[in-house]
């Protein structure tokens, strides 16, 4: 959207306004309005959300500053909620009987600690001293994240693949502590099971984390098969679905956890539950859409509120995909199983709750993290709220005068990114940063190799790169685009390393590389970089008519 096309509308609706804030598409939009506004002719503005959230503020002067800022964003004249008929809203959008499901922590994990004991071999082989051994926490998964980006930058590949390796066994550990022994060990099976089948050359790191895994798998299969070790918020959630589905309960529910691998998980786990069963419980996972294997399709989205909205379903396992955005029926249920979230996400989960007589259950376990966040969100909420009252409270001269204040910030900020921008690109000539795989560090292309289609895809257009990576499956997207088709996946020729897809323009074929799979090295070092937007040098548009001319001069 230009700023010329906004003009065009006389009203724009903002759903879940609340995401109008730094990067978000949203306030991307909203802030080519403020700044198209000395020319006028704008559409009027309405945001909508359940929650505004404080923005990760703790105190109240932060949490108003946030409100103030989406205000800003927005460019808002008012905030409106119901005041006058808020009981009769009360009444008729009752809110959810919350309970604390709480259990205690296993007594004993033989499974766990022996992928812990696994894990401390690895530390001593890579002699891993950064940081600590908190094994199965989401502070040691950043730790690991950190390890790896610093093991690119040094060129070790032995580090590297270590901290690949510890990042895999972690998820396991908490997928352990979410659902069965045997999920946290086929999880790791068949991380180990691909490595195996897209690796081509093994060196002495790979033949003993690979060996490593096989030694003790027939160890870990055999721990994950002890019942009388398995995870005790199961059997919690089990007696949590089982008060409210079976006998002529016309029970519909939500059953939210983290990750798309826990939500099939939970779901191997309702399917083969018999009590579960006996409860007439018609589970399906929804999850979030996208272009890889483990995304939805939007068409399956549609297909499965449409027999839960139906009753062919009765419960749905999801991701934080079904707190908003989506047209979900009420429910008379709503379990958050193992998340860590913030104040919005919480309400907005609980918002789902709106039948007669429903429950917000926390399933978590007795002192962990799951509760304290909890707890802290609902202060935050609370929070929020007086923070609104305040704002709404406010004089309106005084009100306009501190959101104009902050939209004049906001448009000095953009200019001075985009001018950070400008000469973060500007760092290097292209030509002298090359590409690295990020695996085996192997240099496979020049900065100026690379150029924009669309302002979106990033191909390589030099004909020289083919020798480079090896194409593999077809890849197939739900969507259909006008100037482009999807070609096969490309991975590293060295090391199996996925480097992106082949991306067919106008019959063209050409490379279209993700970033985040390679290190740049520049004159001012190597690093690891996740997204285009940050390379330290300019990438030319992609000129078709050159292109072709050049490959098949027979044209002219």
């Amino acid at each position: 959207m230009t700023q010329r096309s906004i003009t065009n509308f006389t009203l724009l609706i903002i759903d879940e306004c609340h995401h109008t804030n730094k990067e978000n598409v949203y306030n991307k939009i909203m802030q080519r309005y403020v700044q198209a506004k000395p020319r006028g002719g704008l559409p009027q503005v309405l945001g909508l959300t359940a929650s505004l959230g404080t923005g990760g503020a703790k105190t109240f002067q932060g949490a108003k500053k946030h409100v103030l800022q989406i205000c800003a964003n927005l460019d808002a004249s008012a905030i409106v909620s119901p005041k006058e008929n808020s009981g009769e809203l009360q009444r008729n959008v009752p809110k959810p009987v919350k309970k604390y499901d709480i259990v205690n922590e296993r007594p004993e994990d033989p499974f766990g600690d022996h992928l812990k004991s696994m894990m401390s071999e690895m530390h001593d082989y890579a002699a891993v001293k950064t940081f600590g051994r908190n094994f199965g926490s989401q502070e040691y998964e950043a730790d690991v994240v950190q390890l790896e980006k610093q093991a690119s930058v040094d060129g070790n590949r032995m580090l590297a693949q270590c901290a690949l390796h510890l990042r895999q066994y972690n998820d396991a550990l908490l997928i352990n502590d979410t659902v069965r022994m045997a999920d946290a060990f086929r999880v790791l099976e068949e991380f180990y099971s691909a490595e195996t089948e897209r690796r081509i050359g093994l060196d002495d790191t790979d033949r003993f984390l690979f060996n490593l895994f096989q030694e003790n798998k027939a160890r870990l299969q055999t721990l994950a098969a002890l019942t009388q070790y398995e995870n005790p918020k199961l059997e919690q959630l089990q007696k949590t679905m089982l008060e409210h589905f079976g006998g002529q309960n016309k029970s519909r529910g939500i059953l939210f956890s983290k990750t798309r691998v826990s939500t099939h998980c939970l779901f191997d786990w309702v399917s083969a539950n018999h009590l579960l069963q006996e409860a007439s419980i018609k589970a399906a996972v929804l999850t979030g859409a996208g272009n890889q294997a483990s995304h939805m399709t939007q068409k399956g989205q549609r297909q499965t509120i449409q027999q839960f909205r139906e009753g062919s379903l009765n419960l749905l396992i999801s991701t934080s995909v079904a707190e908003e955005g989506l047209d979900i029926p009420e429910c008379n249920l709503v379990v958050r199983y193992g998340l860590l979230t913030n104040e919005i996400a919480m309400q907005q989960a609980s918002g789902r709750a709106r039948a007669g007589d429903s429950v917000y259950s926390v399933v978590a376990r007795a002192g962990g993290q799951e509760v304290r966040r909890e707890r802290t969100n609902e202060y935050l909420e609370e929070l929020s709220s007086k923070a609104i009252a305040e704002v709404q409270s406010m004089d309106q001269l005084n009100f306009q005068q501190q959101v104009e204040e902050l939209q004049g910030q906001s448009v000095i900020a953009l200019r001075l990114a985009e001018l950070q921008l400008r000469e973060r690109r500007s760092r290097c000539p292209a030509s002298s940063v090359r590409l690295l795989c990020r695996l085996c560090f192997t240099p496979v292309a020049h900065g100026n190799d690379i150029q924009l289609i669309d302002g979106v895809h990033y191909v390589n257009i030099n004909p020289n790169f083919e020798v480079y990576y090896k194409a593999g499956e077809k890849v197939e997207l739900e969507r259909t685009f006008e100037d482009w088709e999807p070609g096969r996946v490309i991975s590293c020729a060295d090391c199996g390393r996925d480097w992106g897809m082949e991306m067919i323009y106008k019959e063209v074929t050409l490379p279209n590389l993700a970033i985040k799979n390679f290190v740049l090295e520049s004159p001012d070092g190597r690093k690891p970089v996740e997204k285009w937007k940050n390379v330290p040098f300019c990438i030319e548009e992609f000129k078709y008519t050159d292109y072709v001319l050049k490959k098949f001069p027979d044209l002219l």
